[in-house]
C-alpha cells in the first residue's frame, strides 16, 4: 500500500486476527494498534530500520492492545495515543474486555490524548482524527486526505459494521458515525478495518447490508 511517500502495511495478529498497521511517511513510522501474538507487527517493525513515533490507538479493545507491552519491551519509550474517552481502558481488563477471556490484558498509560478535528503529522502527511463512537465510546478514525486512505478500527468493514452488544457499545450512535463521518469521505478513500479485507467508502454506500448509504 503505497502512495508518492505513505507506506501502510498490515499484520492480521491472534485468534481475532486484528488488523494492525505500520504507518510511514519518509523517516516517521507510527504503529496503528497492537494485537494479541504481535509477533508479526514486530517484523513489520523491525523491516522498517526505524523506531515508532506513536502507538495510535482506533480503540482500547483488548484485541487491538494486547501487543502494546511487547512493542514497547523492544523500543522502550514510544508514547501511547487514544481517546480521552478510553483512558482507563488501558489499566483495566474488565474494561477492555480481556477478564471476559480469563485474561488480564492491560498497557501503561496513554500520553496524548486525540478528539475530533485533530491533526496530525507523520512525515510529510497530514492525518485528520475524527471520533466515531459506537462500537466503543472513544473510537477514532485517521483520515490522510491526501492519499484517501482511513483507517477506521472497528467502525467499519467490508459488508458490515462493529458490533455494539459490548459495554460502552451504542447502536445508533455508530450508525450515526458512520453516516455523518466516514460515508461524508469521498467514495474512492480506502478503508482499512480493524479485521477482514480492506474495502472504499463508495463500495460500503453501495452495499453494506447494516448502514446502507443514504
Amino acid at each position: 500500500m503505497a502512495g508518492s511517500d505513505l507506506i501502510i502495511r498490515s499484520a492480521a495478529l491472534g485468534g481475532y486476527q486484528t488488523n494492525c498497521y505500520t504507518v510511514r511517511s519518509g523517516d516517521h513510522l507510527w504503529v496503528v494498534d497492537a494485537g494479541y501474538e504481535p509477533e508479526p507487527l514486530l517484523q513489520l517493525i523491525d523491516g522498517s530500520g526505524l523506531t515508532p513515533e506513536a502507538i495510535v490507538l482506533t480503540h482500547a479493545h483488548s484485541d487491538h492492545i494486547a501487543g502494546i507491552r511487547q512493542v514497547l519491551e523492544k523500543y522502550p519509550g514510544v508514547p501511547i495515543w487514544i481517546a480521552q474517552e478510553e483512558e482507563n481502558w488501558l489499566a483495566d481488563p474488565e474494561l477492555n474486555l480481556s477478564a471476559y477471556l480469563g485474561l488480564g490484558v492491560t498497557a501503561p498509560p496513554a500520553s496524548r490524548f486525540l478528539k475530533d478535528g485533530d491533526v496530525l503529522e507523520l512525515g510529510e502527511t497530514k492525518w485528520r482524527v475524527l471520533h466515531t463512537p459506537g462500537h466503543s465510546p472513544g473510537g477514532l478514525t485517521f483520515v490522510c486526505d491526501e492519499h484517501n486512505v482511513a483507517i477506521v478500527g472497528d467502525a467499519l468493514f467490508a459488508g458490515s459494521i462493529g458490533r455494539t452488544d459490548f459495554p460502552g457499545s451504542n447502536h445508533a450512535q455508530l450508525v450515526e458515525s458512520i453516516r455523518t463521518k466516514l460515508y461524508a469521505l469521498p467514495d474512492e478513500t480506502r478503508v482499512l478495518p480493524g479485521h477482514g479485507p480492506e474495502t472504499t467508502i463508495g463500495r460500503e454506500k453501495r452495499s453494506n447490508p447494516w448502514v446502507p448509504g443514504e
